[in-house]
């Protein structure tokens, strides 16, 4: 995404909230991270009990995975086809209901035990197939068809979270095979997406400071990563702990870490804007080593898996979401102290909840510091980049 409005924009005299995509769903999404693992953490430690027909850890995972992330794609999708298409994006009340819908399943989640679990999952799941909808109708009217891939991720994330809610109501596994799904189908997306718009503003940064060497395009290294990727992945859903499913996600693993090393993390330090989405990007190689490796059973299963959600997927989309707000209300793409400290606090998170897993004597107390370190980069986030997406955007830009 760029911090070019989109055009034919028109007039809009509503909320600036729900002026485009990004504003209620970025800041919808940070708040109920922090929530979220507030909530957890009394379940664990607290006393907490929940009125919800979930166990408590599938409640944790599924609002993370469903909650959380499907926000913050909900966020970036509606903030990127509209660019992509040429389309007027989703504004005003339609987007106010849509919002509303995401957040109409947090409460029933949570309080599927009074509502009962197929009504809880009824109005969950209307979110997911409402943003499907629009995002078809977008594509299709844009005529973009390069972009159906997103398509295909939206009708994946609705199938995983309805397996989800399945698992409860039938007493099945159909639970963890949804969140495997929901899981392969976010990394699936960061590869995709990542694998795009990293080593393009890498080079489009240094073709600015006039640097020589530039980040390879995409081209068949990139295939075959994807290709592997989505081949690991499935087989990861279907048999996690089989010894050839661990060793095509460690030969995953090789593939992405020298996939990005074409990309050259190391000339962007100096801007931390930018690094962070190459630091983002980093954990998928090492989740995919933790994943084979539990898979083989060197080390416990959740070490891959939090590398790849608080790793991964928490640093990926802090750093998208502070990119993309900043270009989008017309402010200049580059990190302050405050930006900067978000990004070392979700590194951080990440880091004490892999070694929580890895360490498992010292999970508890490790897993408290890693929730701590989360709650302050989302609140951090929540606090500098709040009021930046309820006011109106800066320079004349009408996003």
């Amino acid at each position: 995404m760029t911090n070019q409005a989109v055009p034919r924009l028109g007039s809009y005299a509503g909320p600036s909230v729900f002026r485009y995509g990004f504003r209620p769903f970025f800041l919808g999404a940070s708040i109920w991270a922090i929530v979220a693992i507030f909530l957890w953490m009394g379940i664990l430690h607290g006393g907490l009990d929940l009125p919800t027909a979930s166990p408590p850890v599938l409640w944790h995972t599924h609002e993370l995975l469903f909650g959380y992330l499907t926000a913050a794609v909900a966020g970036f999708l509606l903030t990127a086809i509209p660019n992509w298409t040429g389309q007027l994006p989703l504004r005003g009340w339609p987007l106010a209901a849509l919002a509303a819908l995401w957040l109409a399943g947090r409460v029933a989640v949570a309080a599927s035990a009074t509502i009962g679990p197929f009504l809880a999952a009824a109005i969950d799941l209307s979110f997911l197939a409402v943003l499907l909808m629009v995002v078809l109708r977008e594509i299709l009217s844009g005529k973009n068809w390069r972009n159906l891939p997103m398509v295909v991720a939206l009708l994946l994330l609705l199938v995983a979270n309805a397996l989800t809610h399945l698992g409860p109501i039938l007493s099945n596994a159909a639970d963890q095979y949804g969140i495997r799904l929901g899981i392969a189908t976010i990394t699936m997306l960061i590869a995709l997406i990542g694998g795009r718009i990293i080593p393009s503003f890498t080079r489009n940064w240094l073709k600015k400071r006039g640097a020589a060497a530039l980040p390879a395009g995409f081209g068949t290294v990139d295939r075959l990563a994807l290709l592997a990727t989505l081949i690991a992945m499935i087989a990861w859903i279907a048999l996690p702990d089989t010894t050839a499913t661990g060793w095509m996600l460690v030969l995953v693993a090789t593939a992405h870490a020298y996939r990005m090393s074409c990309w050259r993390p190391g000339a962007t330090l100096a801007e931390p804007l930018l690094a962070v989405l190459h630091l983002g990007y980093a954990w998928l190689p090492l989740a995919f080593l933790l994943l084979g490796f539990g898979a083989l059973g060197l080390v416990s299963a959740t070490a891959g898996l939090h590398a790849l959600t608080v790793g991964a997927m928490g640093t990926m989309t802090l750093a998208v979401m502070t990119r993309a707000t900043l270009g989008h209300t017309g402010r200049e793409l580059k990190a302050n102290s405050a930006t900067t400290a978000i990004f070392v606090l979700i590194t951080f998170a990440a880091i004490t909840r892999v070694l929580a897993s890895l360490f498992l004597g010292t999970g508890p107390g490790l897993i408290n510091i890693s929730s701590v370190f989360w709650i302050l980069a989302f609140g951090l986030f929540v606090g500098v980049y709040g009021p930046i997406l309820l006011r109106p955007a800066q320079s004349g830009l009408r996003t």
